[in-house]
């Protein structure tokens, strides 16, 4: 019996037991799946509440999402409701947004996007008419790239090099080569037609001018299944899912750091927290950012894939400056979400990937939830999060003395376009940077998304959900198969189901 097996028995209850380190949407996605393959499952937290990057920021009456805010693919999350013999809509108020996004470009011209077909050809055509079928045929070929990346990959595990070569005629043929933005240019001719086509790779971490155009099924993905709000905010997924867990019997402990992953050999045997407890478990999920696990939680001795070098070579997604803020009074005209476009697209992408370097300008997504649910506001107030994407800490900018300088150049922008009179206006405020990914969320590099979702970084190449070198030890979330955002973390989990067995295996 091993020193872990004699201080930490099993406890009474006599079902496998599966910790989970981490509270993101992976982590409570994978409590539900395991906890309804009989697994007794307890989960870890550091922090003092659940969420993880949707963690929820209270102050001055005001509720700020810390993030993410936009929920696509609404049964991936109403699945998790009906394992647990319940339905969704019994606990969440779920909203469709229209539009989806204002698009505000540089010269101040605005695009509604949603999904309606004749309504973005009549908005196109006000752009460029010939771009109007360019749209459609870019939809048809988005749809077909969802067939393949999503409905076929996103679920599926990439244990072997052959699941990857099985499915590349099909990536070939839809020529995934290309990048998203080269998609979008193929299709599209009028330059703010194709920033409008090719910017939601930054929502997960990636380079619309490297990333895989694999990505580009994001704008069928959206015409398909919406773009929606949980009323309560994003936080309320949150709690809607911790009571499904609650509900199944497992255990969450928060303020509990794990230090390390106990292995006997190369067997993951359960966890020893930072305060020394151990605790035992048959199998452990790691929700924390994927290359973190592996350089922290992991002895190097039994790392023959994921080694400090290679974490050391491996590019890591940009990170975020986030402007949570409070007003005094409600900006009516300003949508749920808008997107506002600085003067540069392709030149200030590079500056934040490859250069690393604070630009002067930059791009902005504008989140306004109480256009859609006052409540998340003292009365005649607004709530808001304005965020930035911005190199990560390898950049080397000193955040403890720039975070002011930069939010105040982003304050004067929103009053100069669309929020008048800002600064005399903000009642509450906050402020997250990448020293809060590093230090707050322990990603490396302060990398808001975990490693770049770059090709050579994707499917088979990134971290595998079942870990290539340790038993019993399983990864979800950002940084692992498919990727960030709602729908990859929530799939991260998904694919459980195949790749951790039985729960009488373990009996």
């Amino acid at each position: 019996m091993s020193e872990l097996q004699a201080t930490a028995p099993r406890a009474a209850d006599s079902r496998p037991h599966a910790v989970i380190i981490g509270t993101g949407y992976g982590g409570l996605a994978a409590a539900i799946r395991l906890g309804a393959r009989g697994f007794r499952v307890t989960m870890l937290e550091r922090l003092d509440a659940p969420g993880g990057r949707g963690y929820v920021h209270h102050k001055d009456g005001f509720t700020f999402d810390a993030g993410p805010t936009i929920i696509t693919i609404p049964f991936l999350f109403e699945e998790l409701w009906s394992l647990c013999g319940k339905k969704m809509s019994d606990d969440i108020d779920l909203r469709p947004m229209d539009p989806f996004y204002r698009l505000r470009y540089d010269d101040g011209s605005t695009l509604d996007y949603n999904g309606d077909a004749a309504d973005m050809a009549r908005q196109i055509a006000r752009f460029n008419p010939a771009d109007v079928e360019g749209l459609e045929q870019f939809i048809k070929h988005s749809e077909e790239t969802y067939r393949i990346g999503f409905e076929e990959l996103a679920h599926k595990p990439f244990n072997d090099f052959s699941d990857m070569m099985r499915v590349a005629p099909d990536l070939m043929r839809l020529q995934c080569w290309r990048s998203v933005y080269g998609m979008a240019a193929k299709y599209l001719t009028d330059p703010r037609l194709r920033i409008a086509q090719s910017f939601h790779p930054l929502f997960v971490g990636g380079n619309p001018f490297k990333v895989t155009a694999v990505y580009s099924m994001i704008a069928y993905l959206e015409r398909r299944w919406g773009v929606h709000f949980a009323m309560g905010g994003t936080g309320s997924l949150v709690k809607g899912l911790v009571g499904l867990i609650e509900g199944q019997g497992s255990t969450i402990r928060y303020k509990t750091e794990v230090e390390q992953i106990t292995l006997d050999g190369k067997r993951a045997t359960g966890v020893r927290l930072k305060s020394g407890e151990l605790i035992a478990a048959d199998i452990v999920v790691s929700n924390a950012d994927s290359a973190w696990t592996y350089r922290n939680l992991v002895p190097a001795s039994v790392r023959r894939t994921w080694t400090d070098a290679k974490l050391d070579r491996a590019r890591y997604s940009m990170s975020l400056f986030v402007w949570y803020f409070g007003t005094k009074k409600r900006y009516e005209d300003v949508k749920h979400h808008t997107i506002l476009f600085g003067p540069r697209y392709k030149e200030l992408v590079y500056d934040i990937f490859e250069r690393k370097v604070l630009a002067e300008d930059f791009s902005l997504y504008l989140y306004r939830p109480t256009a859609t649910d006052p409540s998340m506001a003292p009365e005649g107030c607004d709530s808001f999060y304005v965020l930035s994407p911005v190199p990560h800490l390898q950049s080397g900018v000193d955040w403890t003395t720039q975070a002011e300088p930069y939010r105040r150049k982003i304050a004067k922008y929103l009053s100069d376009t669309i929020l008048p009179d800002l600064e005399d206006n903000v009642v509450t405020s906050l402020m997250t940077t990448p020293l809060d990914f590093q230090n707050r969320l322990l990603s490396i590099h302060g990398a808001a998304f975990g490693l770049e979702p770059a090709l050579t970084q994707s499917a088979w190449f990134r971290p595998h959900n079942k870990s290539e070198d340790v038993e019993n030890l399983y990864l979800v979330g950002a940084g692992t198969h498919p990727g960030a955002g709602l729908p990859g973390v929530i799939s991260s989990a998904r694919v459980l189901d195949t790749v951790v067995p039985d729960a009488a295996t373990f009996r």
